[in-house]
């Protein structure tokens, strides 16, 4: 299992949740946050005017199988890539283990999108 760790624009946002649906993966949690990288905020041309360090970014986290690692990157950088600087980063760290807190399940079967088949309820049998 891997995890996906992806900083992108706020107006990309949209965009990338559209790709990653679109390959059938509709599971992602999704941070406001602010930051900066190379560019270190928007600056303006004149001295002394505007100059802001932080700019406003999303983080998206994505728990996938390897074999799904390859799609889902490639869907949010389709969905988050404008050419220009600030588009974002992806990062890509390997998960020991997932555990799903209503059922217990652990491993793939946590991140599985696939819903467990439910244990039917016992009836109360009236006399």
């Amino acid at each position: 299992m891997y995890k996906i760790e992806a900083v992108v624009r706020p107006d990309k946002l949209e965009s990338v949740l559209e790709k990653i649906e679109k390959i059938g993966y509709p599971g992602v949690m999704v941070t406001e946050m602010s930051g900066h990288g190379r560019q270190k905020g928007l600056h303006s041309g004149w001295p002394d005017s505007l100059r802001v360090s932080f700019l406003p970014k999303i983080k998206l986290e994505i728990v996938v199988e390897k074999r799904h690692l390859e799609p889902v990157t490639e869907a949010i950088i389709q969905g988050a890539r404008t050419g220009d600087m600030g588009d974002g980063k992806i990062f890509i760290s390997e998960i020991r283990d997932a555990i799903r807190i209503r059922t217990g399940e652990r491993g793939l079967q946590a991140i599985s999108m696939k819903e467990p088949p439910r244990k039917p309820k016992k009836m109360a049998v009236r006399g």
